[in-house]
């Protein structure tokens, strides 16, 4: 579990940095069925390219550390979550966005509880290592020897 928790952090990063900049650069034209959204659009839309794009570098700083640090990814993911909660409210007071976005908004929500599930699998991997134990009864106090 270590090794997804290590991977899925790096596609995540990759792919809200890359995300981010395409915002940054693409301004409203990135935003499905927006082109013509106006000026104040597309400096919000930029901006918050320029944010994203932020949040996924610090999924990519997490993927280099060793071991991942799991308060992170708890954080990352509820940011995460957040953003799904807030299309839910956009839906709720405006009704259904393009396609695209709850497609996005799907993933928003479906992905937040796989990273808690995985948040301290390489910190509890880490520990087990340097118990000399590959498994789980590594966590369990050692008995003293009888003798």
């Amino acid at each position: 579990m270590a090794r997804a928790l290590r991977a899925f952090a790096w596609v995540m990063g990759l792919a809200c940095t890359a995300i981010g900049l395409f915002h940054v650069v693409g301004g409203n034209a990135a935003i499905p069925g927006e082109a013509d959204a106006g000026p104040t659009l597309d400096s919000l839309g930029r901006f918050f390219g320029a944010i994203f794009a932020g949040y996924g570098l610090v999924w990519l700083w997490a993927a280099r550390q060793h071991p991942v640090p799991a308060r992170v990814v708890r954080w990352l993911a509820a940011v995460f979550l957040l953003g799904g909660a807030g299309r839910l409210l956009s839906l709720a007071v405006h009704g259904w966005p393009h396609s695209f976005q709850v497609a996005l908004t799907v993933i928003e929500l479906v992905l937040p509880p796989i990273w808690f599930w995985l948040a301290d699998a390489d910190e509890r991997a880490s520990r087990e290592r340097r118990a000399g134990s590959p498994g789980a009864a590594a966590a369990w106090p050692s008995l003293p020897d009888p003798a």
